[in-house]
């Protein structure tokens, strides 16, 4: 059961909350919308699900035009990121909502219930209430509600976002284990990157109404299209620097740089550089060629295992990524090492010429 968005533009009283979105979702996908807060994900899902009609543009759901078709009409289930449950219903009754309205025969109720309970660990607390649940349990059989209807599309708006780290990890692998061996088609909204890559199949990448990049997630993510696209996928956010490349040398600052082997095709002129955080060394790199800046730290901030520490070039602000704990002052001056395989480079538009991902052979002649 595919999803097909063909120039879908929203407006409200003149204003654009979805701008031409083009899109094609397969059935038996996994699909995460990755944006920031306010990017249009929710109102994209509203659209797929037929909450809301486009100003502009169509929908089709398995091939057939379902645009003007009221939700009530359609095969979709909705999970939000609130514990959305019926207080004076059990955690069966809760699950078996959607069936009984649809009048389904009360013994395929139980047996659907009861599966999916299983499924979702939670086929012990089918007797208690809401409010005898924990924050997980109430999103699991919030979860099972949607999922026991065998909906043609299951929308998933933030669901995680209110419960604790460890439960997170474990309901985003079981997520994963559940759509595995299932024939619906899920698309899941998320602010966080690393959820995206965590959860796998397909990215899209939305800003401010528009679809930047869609693709299957680890290739959005080491294959931007654009600088727009590499910014949005990344937390903290990729390093990007100003470069010159002219005379042999790379000009970043006041800094002049031996231009690196791979980056000998490219013309002469101005480009950004962008490093994900992770790849920024303290030590120089035991192999392959690296650019050596001087920075000062701002603050580093000791996370248990890792540091993220925050330094400024020539004004321009930078952060790494480390693993361990790193102990530095504020204002203390450093000198760091970023690996020229695992850059970027961006025409100064924006849209991307090398990636660590497809070296040389992508430059401009």
């Amino acid at each position: 059961m595919s999803l097909q968005l063909e120039n879908v533009t929203l407006k409200v009283r003149g204003e654009t909350y979805i701008d031409e979105a083009n899109l094609q979702l397969d059935g038996g996908s996994f699909n995460v919308l990755l944006g920031h807060t306010l990017a249009g994900k929710t109102t994209l899902m509203r659209l797929m699900a037929g909450l809301d009609t486009p100003t502009r543009g169509r929908v089709w759901l398995g091939g057939r035009d379902m645009t003007d078709v009221p939700v009530r009409q359609r095969n979709v289930s909705m999970v939000y990121q609130q514990f959305i449950n019926y207080p004076t219903l059990n955690v069966f009754d809760n699950i078996a909502s959607p069936l009984k309205q649809a009048k389904v025969a009360r013994a395929e109720i139980q047996r659907r219930v009861e599966e999916t309970a299983h499924m979702l660990g939670i086929d012990h607390l089918l007797g208690r209430y809401p409010q005898a649940l924990s924050g997980g349990q109430q999103q699991r059989t919030a979860m099972a509600r949607a999922l026991v209807k065998d909906a043609d599309l299951v929308l998933f708006d933030e669901p995680l976002v209110n419960l604790d780290y460890k439960l997170r990890e474990s309901l985003r692998v079981e997520m994963r284990k559940l759509f595995a061996s299932r024939d619906t088609l899920a698309v899941y909204a998320t602010t966080e990157p690393a959820e995206a890559l965590a959860l796998g199949g397909t990215t899209v990448l939305l800003k401010e109404g528009r679809i930047v990049q869609s693709g299957p997630s680890e290739a959005v993510y080491r294959q931007p299209c654009n600088l727009e696209a590499a910014s949005l996928f990344g937390e903290p956010p990729i390093n990007l620097l100003a470069a010159e490349i002219a005379g042999g040398e790379c000009r970043i600052g006041r800094q002049r740089l031996p231009l690196p082997a791979a980056w000998q095709r490219l013309e002469e002129g101005h480009y950004r550089l962008g490093v994900r955080p992770h790849h920024v060394s303290l030590a120089p790199l035991a192999t392959g060629e690296a650019l050596c800046l001087p920075v000062q730290v701002r603050v580093a901030e000791i996370g248990g295992s890792e540091t993220f520490l925050h330094m400024t070039h020539d004004e321009i602000d930078l952060v790494a990524h480390l693993g361990g704990i790193h102990e530095l002052a504020v204002d203390q001056a450093l000198e760091i090492h970023l690996p020229c395989a695992e850059m970027f480079v961006f025409e100064p538009g924006g849209e991307l010429l090398l990636s660590p991902a497809s070296p040389a052979t992508a430059a401009r002649a």
